[in-house]
């Protein structure tokens, strides 16, 4: 209900046209009903872009429907935008992040339960792992007696908070509580964690998870554009990272969310500052716009 004048607008605006929503982890009640409608047609493998139709589930219906002058339709866990240019919402890095993020250390665990951690991962790998997580946090999403925090998802920026925001409480958190849980977890082979959780190592960490996504399905893209961790970039002087090895850049679309947490003393110079829309040519780069330019938020 909250959304539906935002969706409403976006379905003035497209009106005419085709508007493909590429589903993540907080909106994967979008493309789950789908998802388990190919499984049980026997599918064998899921594809790296699953076209499919908003009709397959309420949600994606109600959503639709809003939009009554624009074909909307579903592609998941990615979409080619061009035959060099790959976007998915970049929400598989969670099997690989190294910051001990709540959502993620839940992906490990049962990633490691599902045989998930191994070597060529696809699809249908990810989803083992991920799926329940995401199911779970949309079940406690629906629950009005849950914290209001986390059915909004904000644990693990919580933690992060308070862990870095100074004070005795972030001196214990991040001082003592934070390395020791990850000691704790890497010798149970939960994961690869590590207890640095700097705005840097948040960065870093992210461009890795998503290096290791590439390679694992084999996107072979010059330019991958993803979101999830809301750290847009690469922004001007910006090239750790977002280069890999193999020649793919990655882009980032940021975050259309204020995160106070991150951005409230820097303003839109602030990778987490919202309103930045990745457009995308016939030809050339993905590039940046910052459509929020000027407003006060």
């Amino acid at each position: 209900a909250i959304a539906t004048p935002a969706l409403e607008a976006i379905g003035e605006a497209t009106a005419g046209r085709e508007l493909v929503l590429v589903p993540g982890n907080h909106d994967y009640e979008l493309a789950s009903p789908a998802l388990k409608r190919e499984r049980l047609r026997g599918r064998s493998a899921l594809p790296l872009e699953g076209r499919y139709s908003t009709d397959h589930g309420e949600l994606s219906h109600r959503v639709a429907a809003l939009m009554p002058d624009t074909d909307v339709s579903l592609a998941y866990p990615g979409l080619w935008l061009r035959d060099d240019v790959f976007a998915t919402h970049g929400h598989y890095v969670d099997l690989h992040l190294t910051v001990p993020r709540v959502e993620s250390i839940f992906a490990h665990a049962v990633g490691r339960l599902m045989g998930a951690n191994g070597p060529e991962l696809s699809v249908d790998a990810y989803e083992s792992a991920l799926s329940p997580v995401y199911a779970f946090s949309h079940a406690l999403a629906q629950s009005t007696r849950v914290n209001a925090s986390v059915g909004r998802g904000n644990t693990s920026r919580e933690m992060w908070v308070r862990a870095s925001g100074g004070g005795l409480a972030g001196l214990a958190l991040g001082g003592a509580a934070i390395p020791v849980a990850v000691s704790t977890l890497n010798r149970l082979g939960i994961g690869r964690f590590r207890p640095d959780i700097s705005a840097l190592e948040l960065r870093r960490a992210g461009l890795r998870a998503m290096d290791q996504v590439i390679g694992e399905l084999d996107i072979e893209a010059a330019h991958v554009i993803f979101g999830h961790t809301h750290r847009a970039g690469p922004l001007p002087g910006e090239v750790e990272g977002w280069w890999l090895r193999g020649g793919t850049r990655l882009h980032n679309t940021g975050s259309w969310i204020m995160e106070e947490a991150f951005s409230a003393t820097e303003g839109p110079a602030n990778p987490y500052w919202p309103g930045r829309v990745t457009w995308l040519d016939e030809d050339g780069p993905p590039r940046f716009e910052d459509v929020l330019e000027g407003l006060a938020l």
